[in-house]
């Protein structure tokens, strides 16, 4: 069977047994502060677990996308280097929401193993959560006596804490599990040795294969358990180890799910993958797996960036990168080759990547470029650092980790160069410099949230806002939090017209009135489908009615901006293509921010002619319309939907105009688009590859704004004394300028003569090398750097130049040391500025070995910056 014929019958079973399938929700979790990325089929149906909501259906299954880069037995330096984990995977998933618990999940599980699969039963063996005496809890003996009916009593292992009691996070839902696990060692192997000793000891061979969840519990915050209202099922296969096991390979990598890419990578690179070089197979491994996780990432709304989910997706294409560049010794982008058979593979359960095709290919291929850059440059970082070590043969931990977090170079990269040059690095002073950095990293973003305090079990909770701003109500249940140092409250309110921060727009603020006290809500969030308001202050009487009322005043502006992203969104594919898809987006009450795939800079004519667009519907004074309708029949209508977005069988529909903007949309809009008022660009830039940024304002900023940019050109005017033609005006002035430019220039280029001419003759023969030490009067750093040029023009070989300046305030220094000395004594210009230099006038620099440059506070010690570098030779 193929890998799609398996996950089919896997849906097929459960949809047999009173099933709903369902679709996979995003890779991208955009509701859920605990987490960036879905890291379990359960991320999606958490509220249900909570209580937060109410399950649609009692039973559902899935095929889930998922992305684990940390964690237990998902280090991502691993992936790729064994055979059996990922980056990202696919949950396979059956789920009862306080339906049927642990029988027919047990005997499902065995069915479907056994005799749709056909997996031999001696080849499986069970686990069952064995108790656990600190904490009270007893084994599970429901699980073992139902297993006993379909496995031996040899087969049913008992498993601890770790391994077989599930928990969502360090507080929350949790319970036992029963876990499933299959021999596939060969048939001597396993005639010479029980497999039982081999489950759950990390053997490649012996793998758990699926896992049965019974929550049951739910972790409080002084980590007691309580039982939980009602009893759910999580259950969980990872598809790629079920297809090694029914296609009979001993590797995941080895199974059709795989092998495309593996193929393709062959043929781009002309390496064989399943040679005699293990590393390259380790790179042919990685690229498979990474171009998976990368794709799916950017095709839910996760670019690449510097920091957070999006330096995740980075750090996975960059691992990727140089696995190709060192072990296929590829030198240029590859990856975004990879992407177009992927989408094709998974066009018929995840189709938005083949959708989106172009724009990822596009994406992926400038992040490889940039880095391949980079990689060259820490290459040559690498090089200084080895000509720093003055006969070392260790790499200090810090160079290292410098090497890491600069470049992207990581440690295992900066060993084998350095194996190869016949070094070591100092991996506990590298260990040390990024505890370190995580350490300040966890205080910046340390979380502590207390348990929450129920005031009312039964109430749900009741979004009003779309058509309500304010509202009689009660607080349900409230806790108070802590974030870099700030204690707030999140307060829950059974009906509120408070809109949270979702789909680009901002959390409304606000007040509560509660027993004769305000309450400022600062904030409005979601955590999952919960929503969630921030105080600062909790209120005295929090049991008492509440009237909650919503900033009118930043509401509507919020509204107007979130409106006016519908109509640019749709000016924009009119003017530029329908290529153009959001790609984010920020509305509140100041302005609107909308980013938006889009492969060139949108010319001033083109923003011109999108401005007037816009304008001219916000003159028409379209009514906006708003239904709610099945999502079927909403896509029919021709509306946007989201990458990346999770929708519901019941979806909300903002039109303004038919046949100009059909979106699907959850946020708040004004009734015609004459509030709007006026539309007006402020900014225009890039994000990342193929992604561009608007900036815009409506309404009474956009006034405001234009007013300040007309006051600005009047006083320019004035500063210009009025002239006619004020373009004509600047532009001469700016010719002016350029000329003055150039005659400081032909001076400053004849006293750099001058002074080289003077210093050479006050050369000094110190220990046999020439040098020239001297305090300058120039205007800026480059001078210094030009004289020491020039100089060197004059001297063939050892000599050694230090000149400083005083410049505006500073002081600044050039080093210049002869090529000779360099090579044949090992001097180092870098070093000498570093150790020696900048400490003295309380600064910093760096250069080349043979060319170096410091620049500091302390003008007052260049004299004795001269004297230093004297005394050293």
């Amino acid at each position: 069977m193929t890998g799609s014929e398996i996950r089919q019958q896997f849906l097929d079973f459960f949809a047999s047994k009173g099933h709903v399938i369902v679709p996979s929700a995003p890779i991208v979790l955009k509701n859920d502060p605990t987490l960036k990325f879905t890291n379990a089929g359960m991320n999606q149906f958490k509220d249900y677990f909570l209580g937060n909501k109410k399950a649609p259906h009692h039973r559902v299954a899935d095929t889930q996308k998922c992305l684990r880069v940390s964690g237990k037995h998902n280090d991502l330096e691993e992936v790729g280097v064994d055979t059996y984990h990922h980056t990202m995977f696919e949950m396979l998933g059956n789920w009862s929401f306080g339906d049927y618990f642990k029988k027919e999940a047990i005997e499902w599980s065995w069915e479907l193993l056994t005799e749709v699969y056909k997996i031999p039963k001696d080849q499986l063996y069970v686990t069952v959560f064995q108790g656990d005496a600190a904490e009270n809890l007893e084994k599970d003996q429901e699980a073992y006596d139902l297993w006993k009916q379909f496995v031996p009593e040899e087969r049913i292992l008992l498993g601890n804490k770790k391994d077989n009691f599930w928990e969502m996070g360090e507080t929350g839902p949790c319970g036992p599990c029963t876990e499933i696990h299959v021999d596939c060692r060969t048939p001597a192997e396993r005639a010479a040795g029980d497999g039982a000793r081999l489950v759950n000891a990390d053997h490649p061979q012996v793998i758990e294969i699926w896992n049965n969840v019974f929550m049951q519990f739910n972790r409080l915050k002084d980590k007691s358990l309580e039982p939980l209202p009602a009893k759910h099922v999580d259950t969980g296969m990872g598809l790629e180890r079920l297809v090694r096991v029914l296609q009979g390979k001993q590797s995941n990598y080895d199974t059709d799910l795989f092998m495309d890419t593996i193929h393709a990578t062959e043929k781009l690179t002309g390496q064989t993958y399943g040679g005699s070089d293990s590393r390259k197979d380790v790179a042919f491994r990685v690229l498979a797996d990474h171009i998976r996780a990368i794709s799916f990432a950017i095709a839910d709304g996760q670019l690449p960036a510097s920091n957070e989910a999006g330096y995740v997706i980075r750090r996975i294409l960059r691992r990727a990168v140089r696995y190709y560049f060192s072990f296929l010794e590829v030198r240029k982008p590859l990856l975004h080759e990879l992407v177009p058979g992927l989408a094709k593979q998974f066009a018929h359960v995840f189709p938005e990547l083949e959708k989106q095709v172009d724009f990822v290919k596009k994406v992926i291929f400038e992040e490889e470029n940039n880095f391949l850059r980079t990689l060259g440059q820490g290459l040559e970082r690498v090089e200084a650092a080895v000509a720093d070590l003055n006969g070392s043969k260790v790499i200090s931990g810090q160079v290292a980790f410098e090497l890491s977090d600069t470049y992207g170079f990581p440690l295992d990269l900066t060993q084998l160069i350095a194996q190869e040059k016949g070094l070591t690095v100092d991996e506990k002073g590298f260990e040390a410099a990024l505890k370190i950095q995580k350490d300040r990293s966890r205080a910046a973003t340390a979380l502590d949230v207390d348990d929450w305090v129920v005031l009312d079990e039964k109430a749900g909770v009741k979004f009003i806002g779309y058509t309500h701003l304010s509202a009689d109500t009660k607080i349900t249940k409230y806790r108070k939090i802590k974030a870099k140092g700030r204690e707030q409250f999140q307060l829950v309110l059974a009906t509120t017209p408070f809109y949270a921060e979702s789909g680009g727009q901002a959390g409304d603020t606000g007040v509560l009135e509660i027993d004769g006290e305000t309450i400022a809500i600062t904030d409005t969030k979601k955590e999952n489908d919960l929503i969630v308001h921030f105080a600062d202050v909790l209120p005295s009487s929090p049991a008492a009615p509440v009237h909650a009322q919503v900033d009118v005043v930043n509401r509507k502006s919020t509204a107007r901006n979130h409106s006016a992203t519908h109509l640019l969104h749709a000016a924009l594919r009119q003017v530029l293509g329908t290529h153009v898809a959001q790609k984010g987006s920020l509305v509140n009450g100041d302005y609107l921010r909308f980013d938006f795939s889009h492969f060139a800079k949108v010319t001033d004519e083109e923003l011109a002619q999108i401005e007037s667009i816009v304008n001219d519907k916000i003159r028409e004074n379209i009514p906006v319309v708003i239904k709610e309708l099945p999502k079927e029949e909403a896509l029919k209508l021709g509306a946007m939907a989201l990458f990346g977005e999770k929708y519901g069988d019941v979806v909300r529909v903002v039109i303004m105009d038919p046949n100009y903007s059909v979106e699907l949309c959850g946020g708040t809009h004004v009734a015609h688009t004459g509030e709007l008022g006026q539309f007006k660009f402020t900014s225009e830039s890039a994000v990342a590859a193929g992604v561009r940024r608007i900036e815009a304002l409506t309404g009474v900023q956009a006034e405001t704004w234009v007013n300040e940019q007309l006051t600005a050109l009047k006083a320019l005017k004035v500063q210009l004394k009025n002239p006619k033609d004020l373009m004509k005006a600047v532009e001469q002035l700016m010719a002016d300028k350029a000329a003055l430019e150039k005659q400081v220039e032909v001076f400053e280029n004849e006293k750099v003569k001058q002074l080289s001419t003077q210093l050479q003759g006050k050369a000094e023969n110190v220990n046999g090398v020439q040098f020239i030490g001297a305090v300058l009067e120039v205007s800026n750093a480059e001078a210094l750097k030009n004289i020491a040029l020039a100089l060197k023009q004059q001297f063939e070989a050892s000599f050694v130049f230090a000149l400083a300046a005083n410049v505006a305030g500073k002081a600044s220094i050039t080093l210049m040391i002869a090529d000779n000395l360099v090579a044949d004594k090992k001097w180092n210009a870098t070093s000498i500025i570093k150790e020696h230099i900048a400490p003295l006038i309380q600064g910093g620099g760096g250069g080349k070995p043979n060319l170096a440059s410091a620049g500091g506070q302390d003008v007052s010690q260049l004299d004795a910056v001269i004297s230093k570098v004297k005394g050293l030779l």
